[in-house]
């Protein structure tokens, strides 16, 4: 007869799953609004005690994810940049893009730009972004910066693909700002919008974030087809909404499709090959 789990056991990894919950919520709270904290501060937001946050930082500190600011405050550490650097250098997505953005940006008219995105959450990251020759006007759309999935070509491209669950959360937290967004007025109306944008197999949009610039985006998936995040052309709308569309919605598609490709082979050569049988004696 098989013994089943200590009961002692799974309290105790439940009560670990707990600590390490508050630990990511401690450093949940560094934003750039508010990039400083004190550990008084910290242990009021999250609702423990001041020598619970203690432990916490404790443990962040010694982790270098965060580090002391003064002596009363604390800001994310050195582990931070360490981290960040090792996605310049290794992130699968961001390698296989690389190439293929510095190509594309050829086809581009002046003051053009192409941004690689990746969904984060319910929302959606800037990731890369390659500038072409010519004034550049500032983007919001800026790496690392946060972004709501309803507005610009890049958002919506990969939320047309999020599962139906995610979405049905979405719209029950965020009908208003879908509607805003111009994507439904209600779910019936904003599932048929974003199954458009899925059988077109791409999006383009105008104004929605930064003002007279035409996004043209990809969706971008991993092996097993699940959306990974989007590329995509921003360039000024003056030139003439649909030329510009016309142009640049097959190079932008061919561009994401170039980049699954190298993601994958990428992922096959990286596979562990089976051991070779010894030949019989």
């Amino acid at each position: 007869m098989t013994a089943g789990p200590h009961p002692r056991s799974a309290q105790a990894e439940k009560a670990s799953s707990a600590i390490g919950d508050k630990i990511l919520a401690v450093l949940a709270l560094f934003t750039i609004e508010h990039p400083e904290w004190t550990v008084e501060a910290a242990a009021d937001e999250l609702g423990v005690s001041v020598s619970t946050s203690y432990r916490y930082f404790k443990a962040l500190t010694k982790a270098g994810l965060v580090c002391p600011a003064s002596r009363a405050t604390y800001t994310l550490g050195p582990a931070i940049i360490q981290m960040d650097r090792q996605i310049q250098l290794c992130d699968p997505m961001l390698s296989a893009a690389r190439g293929v953005m510095q190509d594309l940006i050829g086809y581009a008219a002046e003051g053009s730009t192409i941004l690689l995105c990746r969904a984060f959450r319910d929302r959606v990251m800037c990731l890369h972004q390659v500038a072409g020759p010519g004034p550049q006007a500032p983007l919001l759309h800026e790496r690392g910066r946060v972004m709501p999935p309803f507005r610009a070509a890049v958002s919506k491209v990969i939320l047309a693909h999020l599962p139906t669950r995610t979405l049905k959360s979405l719209f029950a937290l965020e009908a208003r700002e879908i509607e805003a967004a111009g994507l439904g007025r209600n779910w019936d109306e904003f599932r048929r919008k974003l199954a458009d944008i899925r059988r077109a197999g791409f999006c383009v949009t105008t104004g929605d974030i930064d003002a007279s610039r035409i996004g043209v985006a990809a969706p971008i998936f991993s092996k097993e087809g699940a959306i990974l995040g989007s590329i995509a052309f921003i360039t000024s709308a003056e030139r003439g909404y649909e030329m510009l569309a016309n142009r640049l919605t097959p190079l932008t598609i061919a561009g994401a499709r170039e980049i699954e490709q190298a993601m994958w082979r990428r992922e096959t050569s990286a596979e562990p090959r089976p051991a070779r049988r010894r030949a019989a004696s």
